[in-house]
């Protein structure tokens, strides 16, 4: 019991239902780790100890909500929390204090979980990175833009922290810093509270240790009473071994972990065929940066006209482009990108899910970028649900995860697929 730290949610709670462990052993236990860790991996933004272990306290003091009941999480330090400051990657910010918690960090609390604190994030999350190192390796990126909750749940700080992903900004620290990442469909829950970027790839996401801890987490913040996620989908699974046209970009070890996760699904049972996605998918990259970048001109373009000389020269670049984006352009990355949304369900043709690469490889050595997101970005601007499941260390002894995608609205799929496959590799 010493190590508490090392818990997943599900087994906290567990222990806590049986008074084996209060809410207050856990959070002191996370603080111990984040007082010996943090100097190196500088996952977190905000942090109150006597805050945090006030709340457990409460917690303790409360009747039991739920499966989260006192089990802390943190919080991505775009999204608004009523006791801390939201300063969202910026000097701009410094110091703001948001009225009220956006409604995912409410619904946790209401709930009975602890906030802990808020963690780093890239500014106005997109590309310029915090001060957070991966906790594998502090040479090396964490990834971006959750790259303190990445880092946070990697490192056993928290076991618990949203991210959010607008182009690869939750699977790609996730699968960095050895954590599992879940990436909705878009639109399933209420995103206010949260810095916006541009709502048609905007998506909450959730960090944890476990699959059953991310469908919990998940299920909590939807208003849903949680249940325990199936053990597979009643059948042998269809995967689609789906490279993607972007293979290229895999490095070995990517490569490595891929294939032989798709022969271990085989080992199991499964039915896995090559997936291909049409031709048309190859530029869906190109059209992610058009919308993005033209959305941008409007949810930072007060930013950019008064505070300019506060943003990084990268986002600078981002919006100058927005800007010079004709409508033409605009509404062809648009339409592109609805008809290969709407193309979807049949690029999955016959299959459940699709398997593919987290990241393309193990997290980059260096501070000053935060990785490719190519391996990420298509899913987002299809809207399709995404886990990231740590699958194998690279070379440099790095994590390097897997990807599971699903349809469309089809997220309990994934994630019963994913407890299928994880309990049994």
């Amino acid at each position: 019991m010493a190590e508490l730290y090392k818990l997943t949610a599900s087994e906290a709670a567990a222990l806590m239902e049986k008074n084996e462990i209060t809410s207050e052993d856990l959070v002191r236990a996370c603080l111990a780790r984040i007082e010996e860790r943090e100097e190196t991996v500088q996952a977190w933004q905000y942090l109150d100890p006597d805050f945090a272990i006030d709340e457990a306290r409460k917690a303790d003091a409360a009747e039991r909500k739920g499966p989260l009941h006192g089990i802390p999480f943190a919080t991505k330090d775009i999204i608004d929390t009523a006791d801390m400051p939201t300063e969202i990657g910026s000097p701009i910010y410094a110091g703001r204090r948001p009225d009220a918690d956006a409604p995912c960090v409410a619904a946790m609390r209401d709930a009975g979980a602890v906030l802990m604190g808020k963690t780093v994030t890239t500014e106005f999350a997109t590309f310029n990175p915090g001060k957070t190192r991966n906790p594998y390796n502090s040479g090396h990126t964490p990834g971006g833009s959750s790259s303190g909750s990445g880092a946070a749940v990697g490192d056993c700080m928290v076991p618990l922290a949203f991210g959010s992903q607008t182009a690869g900004s939750l699977i790609r620290p996730a699968a960095f810093c050895g954590a599992y990442g879940l990436k909705p469909t878009h639109g399933t829950v209420d995103l206010s509270g949260i810095l916006p970027l541009e709502a048609t790839l905007d998506t909450l996401g959730y960090m944890a240790r476990s699959v059953d801890d991310l469908a919990t987490y998940y299920a909590t913040v939807r208003g849903l009473t949680p249940e325990p996620v199936p053990d597979g989908i009643g059948r042998a699974p269809r995967v689609g071994l789906c490279r993607t046209p972007y293979w290229n970009k895999a490095q070995p070890e990517t490569v490595e972990a891929v294939e032989d996760a798709a022969a271990r699904f085989t080992e199991l049972g499964a039915e896995i065929t090559d997936a291909t996605l049409p031709d048309t998918y190859a530029d869906i990259h190109e059209s992610h940066r058009v919308i993005l970048n033209r959305g941008l001109t409007v949810t930072l373009g007060h930013e950019y006209a008064e505070h300019r000389d506060q943003l990084s020269e990268r986002l600078q670049t981002m919006i100058s482009d927005g800007f010079e984006i004709t409508d033409e352009r605009y509404a062809a990355a648009v339409e592109h990108a609805d008809a290969c949304r709407t193309g979807l369900d049949d690029a999955f043709a016959e299959f459940d899910i699709f398997l593919a690469p987290s990241a393309p490889g193990e997290a980059p050595e260096g501070l000053g970028m935060t990785g490719d997101p190519v391996f990420q970005l298509p899913w987002t601007t299809l809207h399709a649900p995404c886990i990231t499941i740590p699958y194998d260390t690279g070379p440099k002894g790095l994590p390097v995860g897997i990807q599971l995608i699903g349809r469309q609205r089809d997220d309990d799929t994934v994630l019963a697929v994913a407890k299928w496959f994880d309990t049994r590799r």
